[in-house]
């Protein structure tokens, strides 16, 4: 087992790890953004005095930066909701927002590098003039991205705020418009909660579980998602525990999501991976929307090789091929062959005026 999962699956083994080993972990946790879960599990089984010096020092830190991250977020969040309410806008958080003003287990030791909201698409433009007259401004100033994220994208281009320089991605759906996915954001609406101490507007369990999924095995390359399934499998331990109906919900919501395939994977890697406790309906149900064989293998091997990074001593990986194979696979998924060609042909074209 990779030495990552290893120390977060089980703290409790990490006692008697040597120096060298220590230090391959909390690179890679770092890396990945983990090292501040682990420290907090740490702590609830205080193991924190029986890992060295050196070491405790680094985990103060990664908790200190998951502290700060969430007071962002918790400002953020209070401001967005402040002047878009004021204007009748009503939005639903996304992602490490929701799960941190959700009061989610996910949420814990959480980096957030942005704020994702979802609005209805109606509202999109009156949300963007709202932001833009309140302080945040576009980060993507080029013609051809502007353009290409409103007629293509399910978002708005980010919006960076002038001052605070926090970035906000305002949502009309979940995935690309230009995908071979397309979930209906008005079943994401009505299914959204209230949670919190604050009564925030968040997806459904079961949504935000298959969103998380989406976003990793649909629109993405999988880079650094080991953080995503860790959010993943606390989503869904908390949510069996709290309602033993969530399991016999999950695959039906996400096939009438157009979610199924996404789904499989991120089912098949959170248990294989990190032990998560799925049962078995579940899983056979989910593997009635895997691929053919030859597609489904390569996916389990690139998935392992690029889910967790690292060789067998524990050091990072170089760049590899694998990377590359899963990025051109993200924009495949992205786009029809026609705008996937005349997209990197414009970005091809820029790069080579650059140099």
């Amino acid at each position: 087992m990779s030495i990552v999962l290893e120390g977060l699956r089980d703290p409790l083994g990490t006692r008697d790890w040597p120096n060298r080993r220590w230090d391959a972990f909390v690179r890679i946790a770092r890396n990945q953004n983990l090292l501040a879960r682990f420290a907090l599990h740490a702590r609830e089984l205080d193991l924190v005095d029986q890992i060295p010096e050196k070491v405790q020092d680094l985990l103060v830190a990664a908790q200190h930066v998951a502290t700060h991250h969430r007071r962002i977020v918790e400002w953020e969040s209070r401001c967005l909701r402040q002047i878009l309410s004021y204007h009748g806008i009503e939005f639903i958080l996304l992602k490490g927002a929701a799960y941190i003003m959700g009061e989610l287990p996910a949420g814990r030791g959480r980096k957030v590098s942005d704020i994702d909201i979802l609005v209805r698409k109606e509202d999109l433009e009156h949300t963007e003039q709202i932001l833009l007259h309140a302080g945040w401004a576009h980060t993507k100033l080029n013609p051809y991205d502007q353009r290409y994220y409103r007629r293509w994208m399910h978002e708005l281009p980010p919006l960076k705020h002038r001052d605070r320089k926090t970035l906000v991605d305002v949502h009309h759906t979940i995935l690309p418009e230009s995908g071979r996915l397309h979930p209906d954001p008005h079943l994401l609406w009505q299914g959204a909660r209230r949670r919190g101490a604050g009564d925030w507007l968040v997806l459904a369990p079961e949504d935000m579980v298959l969103h998380s999924a989406a976003h990793l095995f649909q629109d993405g390359d999988l880079n650094g998602g080991l953080r995503d399934l860790f959010d993943m499998d606390d989503l869904m331990r908390n949510f069996a525990d709290q309602d033993p109906d969530f399991w016999e919900r999950l695959i039906p919501r996400a096939e009438a999501l157009d979610l199924a395939r996404p789904t499989y994977y991120a089912l098949y890697f959170c248990h294989d991976l990190l032990g998560t406790r799925i049962p078995d309906f579940v899983l056979t149900r989910a593997a009635a929307h895997a691929p053919c064989r030859p597609i489904r293998d390569a996916m389990r091997f690139l998935g392992k090789r690029t889910l967790v990074p690292t060789s067998p001593d524990g050091r990072m990986r170089p760049y590899q091929w694998e990377r590359v194979v899963l990025y051109m696979r993200a924009h495949w998924l992205r786009m029809p062959p026609l705008l996937l060609a005349r997209h990197l042909s414009h970005k091809f074209f820029l790069r080579s005026k650059k140099e």
